[in-house]
């Protein structure tokens, strides 16, 4: 079989815009006027999540994700991700990830040093930069041009930011396809449609992710479901540690320049 070279999307398209809002259901969709009419219940139900991820002590999550690579002909092609993230504040962050193409990863960050380690290649690079973990999320994506998608997501401002981008917020439906119950909530932005579907219930986390860029060419999506989702009181300190394995290389860390024709939307950057 002939393996055609395929475009990928710029890295940083999925990175961590969180705005929310997604088509109706075809088959019954919501009305114009009640997805245009405030629905405060289910703004409510938005800033809930939000809330209860920003309050969280720690996070473990696996997340397995695709996105939109529009190819010059306009066809959509899919490239996609499977990431573990565990997250503990006010310091600590660590992503395993694997791309489709087998590429694998890590991203470490130990409350003073930023590791991105690349198993593939075996090589390495650190930068320094301490301080809490918002500003460390921040960093590497405005600075370092890391993809990190949803990094927006595990920050404290995330309800606050969240509720200042949301022009629209209505509950689609309650779902019962998913591990426990949940809330379709679809959310609309000046930049991005999102969709999420949140647990009900004591732990209100997203259990699906819809983004769709509709300031882009072609409109390109990202799409994630997130599963084994578990509040950590207390990560073991080792994960946080990066010891580089055997014959692996240290570079240079260089941060790349965004495309010019990359929307400001999609690189992730903190505004």
């Amino acid at each position: 079989m002939t393996r055609h070279r395929l475009a990928r999307p710029a890295a940083l398209l999925t990175a961590l815009a969180v705005a929310l809002i997604g088509p109706a259901h075809a088959a019954d969709p919501v009305p114009e006027a009640a997805a245009s009419a405030p629905d405060p219940a289910a703004r409510t139900l938005l800033l809930g999540m939000a809330d209860f991820i920003a309050r969280a002590p720690g996070l473990r999550v696996t997340m397995r994700s695709d996105y939109d690579a529009i190819q010059a002909d306009g066809q959509r092609i899919a490239f996609g991700e499977r990431r573990q993230i565990l997250m503990q504040r006010p310091d600590k962050f660590r992503v395993e990830v694997e791309r489709s193409d087998g590429e694998r990863g890590t991203v470490v960050f130990d409350g003073r040093w930023i590791t991105a380690f690349n198993a593939t290649e075996n090589v390495y690079a650190r930068v320094e930069k301490a301080g809490p973990l918002d500003q460390a999320l921040v960093y590497m994506v405005r600075d370092l041009r890391a993809t990190l998608p949803l990094a927006r997501m595990f920050t404290t401002g995330f309800p606050s930011d969240l509720d200042k981008r949301a022009t629209s917020v209505v509950l689609v439906e309650q779902c019962s396809l998913f591990d426990v119950p949940t809330d379709h909530v679809a959310v609309r932005s000046a930049e991005v449609d999102i969709q999420l579907w949140i647990a009900r219930g004591p732990e209100p986390l997203p259990r699906r992710i819809v983004v769709t860029y509709k300031n882009a060419p072609g409109q390109p999506q990202f799409r994630a479901d997130l599963y084994d989702w578990k509040v950590v009181a207390k990560a073991d300190a080792a994960a946080f540690k990066f010891i580089p394995p055997a014959g692996a290389e240290q570079i240079m860390y260089l941060a790349p320049r965004p495309p010019k024709d990359v929307p400001a939307a999609s690189t992730g950057e903190l505004r």
